[in-house]
C-alpha cells in the first residue's frame, strides 16, 4: 500500500513536536527499589522533518507495547534510542505517568496503609543528547509557624502538595528513585500523611506537626537545600490547601 506519511513536504516547516498522547497501557514499574503493576498515562512524539508529511503513529503504539511494558527508568535512554531509530527521527520524547505507591507505618499503632504519589517520566533524545526529567508529587502535612506563634492554644494545619521534578542526563537518567523522593519530601513537612490512623497514631502525628511548623517557604527551601546538596538539577512547586484561608499559599524554586 502507498506510504502517505512517507510523502514529501514541500511547505519547508519542521514540527517541533507530532505523536500520540492518553495512550493508557499496562505497566510494571521496576526501578530497583519499588516494583508494581499499573496503567499508565503514555505520550510518545518526535520533531518532524520539514520535508516529511506525518510520521508513523502506529510505530509508536508498538514502541510502547515492546519496550514499555515493563518500565526501567534507568533504561529510557535505550527506549529513546530503539524510538528515534524505529521512527527514522532526529528527536523522540516518551513520557510515562502513573501513579506508584510506598509503604506508610503509623507512628504509634505500626499498622501498615498505602500512600499513593503521582509519577511523571518524561524523557527525551535529540541526536544523541539524552534529558530525563522524574517528577513525583505527593501529600504532607504542614502546620503554620505564625498561627503557633499568635494563639494560646492550637494552630491551623493542611494537606500541602509538593511536586519534585529531577533532572538526570548522560549515564545518571534516574538520579533520585521515587522512594526516595519521596522520603525527601516528607522529611521537608511538620509531619507525613498517613492513610491509616488509630487515636493513638493521630495523636502522634499531631503534636509532631505542632512540634514542627513549617511556611511554604521553609519546605520549599528545605527540599532545594537536600537537593543541592546531592548535586541534583531540580524544580519544586508547593501548594498548601489551607484550612482556614478562601486561598491556597504556592511556592516554585529551580535549582
Amino acid at each position: 500500500m502507498h506510504d502517505i506519511q512517507n510523502e514529501t513536504d514541500s511547505r519547508g516547516i519542521e514540527l517541533d513536536q507530532v505523536g500520540i498522547s492518553g495512550l493508557r497501557y499496562p505497566v510494571y514499574f521496576e526501578d530497583g527499589y519499588l516494583r508494581q503493576d499499573g496503567i499508565a498515562d503514555i505520550a510518545i512524539t518526535v520533531r518532524l522533518q520539514h520535508d516529511r508529511r506525518g510520521t508513523h503513529m502506529s510505530r509508536m503504539v508498538a514502541l510502547a507495547h515492546d519496550h514499555l511494558q515493563r518500565f526501567d527508568p534507568r533504561q529510557l535512554p535505550q527506549v529513546l534510542k530503539a524510538g528515534a531509530d524505529l521512527l527514522d527521527a532526529p528527536a523522540v520524547t516518551v513520557t510515562v505517568a502513573m501513579p506508584i505507591s510506598t509503604t506508610v507505618v503509623a507512628p504509634a499503632s505500626g499498622r501498615e496503609s498505602k500512600q499513593v504519589h503521582d509519577v511523571r517520566i518524561e524523557g527525551h533524545w535529540d541526536n544523541g543528547d539524552v534529558t530525563v526529567v522524574t517528577a513525583v508529587t505527593s501529600e504532607v502535612t504542614s502546620l503554620c509557624p505564625c498561627s503557633k506563634a499568635i494563639s494560646d492554644y492550637g494552630a491551623h494545619n493542611q494537606r500541602s502538595r509538593i511536586t519534585l521534578n529531577v533532572t538526570g542526563q548522560g549515564d545518571s537518567p534516574y538520579p533520585l528513585p521515587v522512594q526516595s523522593a519521596v522520603r525527601l519530601l516528607t522529611s521537608s513537612a511538620s509531619a507525613p500523611v498517613v492513610p491509616l490512623v488509630k487515636r493513638a497514631d493521630e495523636r502522634v502525628l499531631t503534636m509532631q506537626a505542632y512540634d514542627h511548623p513549617v511556611f511554604v517557604e521553609d519546605m520549599a527551601r528545605d527540599v532545594s537545600l537536600a537537593c543541592r546538596d546531592r548535586g541534583l538539577r531540580h524544580s519544586v512547586r508547593i501548594r498548601n490547601l489551607e484550612s482556614i484561608h478562601s486561598h491556597d499559599a504556592v511556592a516554585y524554586v529551580a535549582g
